[in-house]
């Protein structure tokens, strides 16, 4: 079967503020693809250009990039021209879970349950969020992930600070209403209907900070996969998690991120279209708990590849775009 996904791709690297983690997503992936026997290929998209991309004449390209340029739709739609097939979902959906504020949007059209939130464009913004959303409460760049700029504020003198940090990614910031709780993580594989959610993961973090030094360095976040949760519980957040992530328009894989209140109401909080997938990662924990190994994991994302945007009856093959 391995032979059957041609010359196959794995775009990595980039030049996201997440480029470092996703080097050795891509590394990992890379690795596990050929260990059964995939002819892939490693490409640095912060270092090779499309012209190069159209010349190694892949088959297939498994995604491993994370933040802009390679999880926000902008990549996806070079690729649908190119008539080339890729892991993930694509542009559009890749671009409503990027931006934070439009995922929020939609999930709210939908009946989904997330947290407040209030969208500072200046500093003269802060005083109404603090008031409309109260304290403590989050800052976060809209378009970033891996924590990057992500701030809990407490009391009022640290807004300024932590509104002009989440600044220096994003001209517009968000703030959300801050959610006492469990953190939890759920990864979804599949396509519309058929999409499934894998085992609910907690994430315990030192003091509850699952920063980037917890999520890619330190040993000293607890991940419990599967969570402790009822049976009823979880099933409702893993149906919850499907229903995000179909509100999105998401397909192929991806993970939706989650607070538990003090009362068991799950609030969505985010959805990661190509989530990471280094050793500390928590989508191959959730396949691992599902009885799939992180290889097997690799290889039914890649199974998954795709162009997502349907060509015309008499549009150009792959052969003819590129």
């Amino acid at each position: 079967m391995s032979e059957d996904f041609g010359r196959v791709g794995v775009l990595y690297g980039g030049c996201s503020a997440e480029r470092e983690v996703s080097l050795m997503s891509g590394q990992g992936v890379h690795a596990a693809l050929k260990s059964v026997g995939v002819d892939a290929y490693l490409f640095d998209t912060g270092k090779q250009d499309l012209a190069e991309l159209m010349n190694a004449r892949f088959d297939r390209v498994f995604i491993a990039l994370h933040g802009r340029y390679g999880e926000d739709g902008t990549l996806q739609g070079a690729l649908e021209l190119m008539r080339l097939p890729y892991t993930g979902s694509g542009p559009l959906a890749s671009s409503l879970a990027m931006d934070k504020i439009m995922t929020k949007k939609v999930w709210i059209a939908q009946g989904l349950p997330t947290p407040k939130f209030a969208i500072l464009t200046g500093e003269s913004d802060l005083a109404g969020a603090m008031e409309n959303l109260g304290l403590p409460l989050i800052i976060k760049p809209p378009h970033e992930g891996s924590t990057l700029g992500v701030a809990k504020v407490g009391r009022r003198e640290e807004m300024l600070a932590a509104y002009r940090q989440a600044a220096r990614y994003d001209a517009d910031v968000l703030a959300e209403q801050f959610i006492r709780g469990r953190e939890l993580t759920v990864a979804i594989l599949g396509k519309g209907r058929n999409a499934r959610a894998l085992p609910v993961i907690e994430i315990v973090a030192p003091a509850g900070n699952y920063d980037y030094e917890h999520k890619y360095v330190s040993n000293d976040t607890q991940y419990i996969c599967p969570a402790r949760l009822d049976a009823a519980l979880s099933g409702e957040i893993m149906a919850l998690s499907e229903q995000a992530f179909a509100a999105l328009g998401c397909e192929g894989w991806g993970r939706a991120d989650f607070m538990l209140d003090a009362d068991n109401r799950p609030w969505l909080l985010e959805m990661n279209t190509s989530p990471g997938m280094t050793s500390h990662s928590l989508v191959p924990m959730g396949a691992k708990a599902a009885g799939m190994s992180y290889a097997q994991l690799c290889v039914a994302i890649l199974a998954s590849a795709s162009c997502k945007v349907q060509a015309p009856p008499d549009g150009p093959t792959k052969q003819e775009a590129t």
